[in-house]
């Protein structure tokens, strides 16, 4: 087959066939999709069959310890990179929250870091924060209207070469247009810094061959790709290995263990797996043979963002006709991340709470983007409603919420 399988795709996902879920069109997965049947399969098992101290020398230890070393295995040439330049982290705030640390003692007096005011605070606040330290931080902003990024914009704050790394997102939580990382990352390179992606609002749409982008980091979160409360972080070999070891000193030489100051969640580590058995169960349905991982990952990559653009374009075109409400980020599903948000004339909460009564789950808020929603002038107390979709998301979901929309409103 070439043609999403709807049907097929939804049967991987056990919370469609939970009674109080079925019936309820869910538009919440930017703030974390469901668990595919795969992950919660191998979590289930681990827990049951191998909760112990991995790598020791029985069976069951044994067991444990290659099931996370597969997970890196499976998924670091679906990203292009290999397998000791992908580590683990409780989370992509606290990966971040390390890498910013390990910068602090890199970088030296007069260097500087640039952030964005698109990025989630996650890929913001721990690099601003180094302000306190000394560190020059310097801030790209976007356009007050739309919320673009612009290229053009980030080669004056690079031109006097001491900029060390530009933190960006590859889209941003709230926005959602797709910035064209190559580029960004092309142009800091060429100056001599480094990057750091965060891939969080990305990655759930296809994860992106890292390699091919040029990131020298890059992060996204694992229980937004279908899979465990895990963050999981790309980073070059050559960077990793010049930064400062922020493990344990006798790890200070394998990679993938420098960036993770606490021994890692054995259970979710090996569990992460399952994505990789995921995708490759979407690639066998829909494709010919592959033997390729970093290809079948692609041509599922490809897979999603046809079915995505094809659920979000109609429910931008019925937002932007309407005047009671502004639709932040572009209006063509081709150039964002379907993750939509809404400012409304009034506080954007209730809306939400108001939608469940019709069976729609979503949410409103800030979504810890308060620095992009102060530059395009929307009160964080007042929030976005936002409406976020993946590739489980149905053509029927997005008419059922407009449905709702149109009661609501």
């Amino acid at each position: 087959m070439t043609r999403f399988d709807p049907a097929f795709v939804r049967a991987q996902f056990p919370a469609f066939s939970v009674p109080e879920l079925a019936d309820k069109a869910f538009f919440e997965n930017a703030g974390g999709s469901y668990a595919c049947g795969q992950v919660i399969d191998r979590l289930i098992r681990f827990y049951r069959e191998r909760k112990v101290q991995p790598y020791g020398p029985y069976a069951a230890s044994a067991s444990g310890g290659e099931e996370m070393d597969e997970a890196r295995a499976r998924l670091a040439p679906m990203m292009g990179i290999k397998t000791h330049e992908l580590s683990f982290g409780p989370s992509t705030t606290q990966n971040t929250y390390v890498l910013a640390q390990a910068f602090r003692r890199h970088l030296k007096s007069g260097e500087a870091i640039v952030v964005t005011d698109q990025d989630h605070e996650a890929n913001s606040g721990p690099w601003r924060r180094l302000g306190e330290e000394g560190v020059e931080i310097r801030e790209w902003r976007i356009d007050a209207e739309t919320g673009h990024l612009d290229p053009g914009a980030l080669s004056p704050l690079l031109s006097d070469g001491r900029v060390r790394l530009v933190c960006f997102p590859h889209c941003s939580n709230v926005i959602a247009e797709i910035n064209p990382v190559a580029e960004i990352t092309g142009l800091a390179h060429e100056a001599g810094a480094a990057t750091c992606v965060d891939g969080v609002s990305y990655a759930p749409h296809g994860i992106p061959n890292v390699a091919e982008l040029g990131a020298d980091i890059y992060l996204f979160s694992a229980y937004k790709v279908y899979g465990p409360h895990q963050g999981i972080m790309a980073i070059r070999e050559t960077l990793g290995m010049a930064l400062p070891n922020q493990g344990h000193f006798f790890n200070g030489e394998t990679l993938y263990k420098r960036f993770t100051p606490a021994g890692p969640d054995h259970a979710q580590v090996a569990a992460s797996a399952g994505i990789a058995d995921y995708f490759d169960a979407l690639h066998a349905h829909h494709f010919a043979p592959e033997s390729d991982a970093g290809k079948r990952a692609m041509a599922v990559h490809a897979l999603m963002r046809a079915h995505e653009v094809g659920i979000c374009q109609p429910l931008l075109d019925y937002l932007a006709a309407r005047n009671d409400l502004r639709l932040v980020g572009p209006r063509d599903a081709n150039r964002r991340a379907p993750t939509v948000s809404v400012a409304l004339d009034r506080p954007a909460e209730p809306v939400s709470e108001a939608l469940a009564d019709y069976g729609i789950n979503c949410w409103a808020g800030d979504f810890y983007a308060v620095r992009p929603l102060r530059a395009l002038g929307i009160e964080p107390e007042a929030g976005v409603l936002r409406l976020s979709m993946v590739h489980y998301t149905s053509a029927d979901d997005v008419a059922r919420l407009i449905a709702a929309l149109d009661e609501v409103l």
